[in-house]
């Protein structure tokens, strides 16, 4: 998932990436990765047991970027 907030008027222009991704070890990762457009990002990796509780993590995350204005 890919979501990007772009306020000209304030000379913001960010971008927010998730992905959901299987571990070695039959973990789940959510990646995260955020910036401003056209920089390299700061990356994060959440571990979860299972694939639903990663989906559910990266749902909420959604939200909250939604509210604040990522699209």
């Amino acid at each position: 998932m890919h979501l990007i907030r772009t306020e000209p008027e304030a000379n913001r222009h960010r971008f927010c990436r998730m992905d959901i991704v299987p571990g070695l070890f039959g973990d789940w990762g959510l990646v995260r990765e955020w910036a401003r457009v056209g920089r390299a990002g700061q990356l994060r990796i959440d571990w979860f047991d299972t694939e639903a509780d990663a989906k559910d993590a990266g749902f909420a995350l959604y939200m909250k970027k939604a509210k604040r204005g990522y699209e």
